[in-house]
């Protein structure tokens, strides 16, 4: 007998593996820093110590990105504000869908752009803002779009913005000590003259070479995994897959790239907007931001209640 897949065990499995993923790479962003720091020339105590320094500056970048980074989205995604009266259709499907979710009503925006495309973003639910091109808009049927906003609402209503927002930090911080370590190597550091310390400048160089590629590669893993947890979320919200998975398709088909994205934003949007440039092949597809559209769809197809 073929086991059923439903809504709920993609929802807990994809929670399940998104914080496996973090709480390795948290493990793996505190080593990386203490083994840089040790390269130095730092001795354990003063390696730890610009570990937790490290650490703390993340925090507060993390601190800065959650208050501030919609509004830079919004602005750079050149976002106006949707009223009621602007489009009662959407506004409505938006305010019923964030009923059924106990949501708050996000902010609505509209992108001036024909390339069907959506995000959200805001560092809670509380201060949400839910963003549809006008492409989008024109383009899909009141399912498809439902299935859209739904996945968008999940995205709000599973905090992504803030698991991103840390991770998104946390590879930061890695590539910027990284490439700091090898300048200095470079152009002269600390004193490594001991044995010790000679040892750890190798190590602290391999992995400051690998380290920023390596978070990379997590960085894009999260970002998949809080997709397909979005899209299962969306289904039960909706409770109907085919929705969403017919505007996966639509969407994906439409060969026009969005004018206003770029690689930074690329991750917010419910399918990749840089059309052309998604990368092919299971090595390449380590370094998507989504994953492929053909195993979105086949999970959305698995669940419960569609044939």
């Amino acid at each position: 007998m073929a086991t059923v897949n439903t809504a709920w065990d993609h929802v807990s499995g994809n929670i399940f593996k998104t914080w496996v993923i973090m709480f390795f790479f948290s493990i793996f962003a505190v080593v990386v820093i203490y083994i840089i720091a040790r390269g130095f020339g730092y001795g354990e105590v003063g390696g730890l110590g610009l570990t937790g320094f490290a650490l703390i500056m993340a925090g507060l970048m993390n601190f800065v990105s959650y208050y501030w980074s919609d509004k830079i989205v919004l602005g750079i995604s050149g976002a106006k504000p949707l009223e009621k009266k602007d489009n009662p259709e959407v506004y409505l499907l938006v305010e019923n869908l964030c009923i059924a979710a106990g949501l708050p009503l996000p902010k609505i925006y509209t992108i001036n752009d024909s390339a069907p495309n959506a995000f959200a973003t805001g560092r809670d639910p509380k201060h949400a803002a839910i963003a549809f091109t006008t492409g989008i808009l024109q383009k899909l049927n009141k399912s498809e779009l439902e299935g859209v906003t739904a996945h968008e609402l999940s995205h709000v209503g599973n905090r992504d913005t803030l698991v991103m927002t840390v991770v998104s930090v946390l590879v930061g911080t890695i590539a910027l000590l990284s490439d700091f370590f090898l300048r200095s190597m470079w152009f002269g550091g600390r004193d490594r003259d001991s044995r010790g310390n000679a040892i750890f400048a190798v190590i602290a160089i391999v992995a400051a070479i690998l380290a920023p590629v390596v978070a990379m590669l997590i960085q894009m893993a999260v970002s998949r995994r809080r997709e397909l947890l979005a899209d299962a979320s969306a289904v039960l919200l909706t409770r109907y897959p085919q929705g969403l998975a017919d505007a996966l398709v639509k969407i994906s088909s439409d060969r026009e790239p969005l004018e206003v994205a770029n690689r930074g934003t690329a991750h917010l949007y419910i399918i990749n907007p840089l059309k052309g440039k998604a990368a092919i092949g299971w090595f390449a597809g380590l370094f998507n931001t989504h994953p492929p559209i053909e195993a979105r769809v086949k999970a959305l197809r698995e669940m419960e209640g569609l044939k």
